[in-house]
């Protein structure tokens, strides 16, 4: 028996499987699974727990769905924290605090055109981790990339967070 593959918007192949996914975000159900794997090793296992940022801001921007408030705030957020820990340097739990000030502009951001890829790395390549510290360093491979990818809007990324973070 053969099994149908569908390229996910993330670039990644997975079974053409029936299931739930998200809702305005666009992954294909055996996508959202692995997500679902990942963020229940993270929430499981505090030995995990450092990955998790890094997991949630690529896989939301692997996926930014279709221009609605909610993508483009999701998106905003996303990039938002990224570019805190990549290019400002902030930890990890200083970029969840800024996040949280970052939502509260709604209304102050702008559709950004997805990347025609998100990057190298997807959910995919992290999952099947043999440690804590294997999935970290695979899951901050993965925001990276995912943040390159997206260069084309690091400018107005930048913009942004300076107006909140001034």
């Amino acid at each position: 028996m053969t099994t149908n593959l569908v390229t996910c918007r993330c670039g990644a192949e997975f079974p053409d499987v029936d299931g739930p996914t998200h809702r305005y975000l666009d992954a294909v159900p055996a996508c959202w699974a692995v997500f679902g794997e990942l963020l229940a090793l993270e929430f499981g296992n505090v030995a995990y727990w450092p990955a998790h940022r890094y997991t949630v801001d690529a896989y939301a921007l692997q996926h930014p769905g279709v221009p609605s408030p909610q993508t483009i705030s999701s998106a905003a957020v996303h990039l938002t924290s990224l570019y805190l820990i990549f290019e400002r340097g902030f930890e990890t739990a200083d970029a969840t605090r800024a996040m949280q000030a970052a939502a509260k502009q709604k209304g102050e951001w702008a559709w950004l055109e997805p990347p025609e890829s998100f990057g190298e790395i997807t959910a995919k390549d992290v999952v099947g981790a043999e440690s804590p510290a294997e999935h970290l360093e695979r899951s901050t491979a993965w925001a990276r990339s995912t943040w390159e990818a997206w260069a084309t809007h690091h400018g107005t990324v930048h913009e942004w967070a300076g107006r909140i973070f001034a």
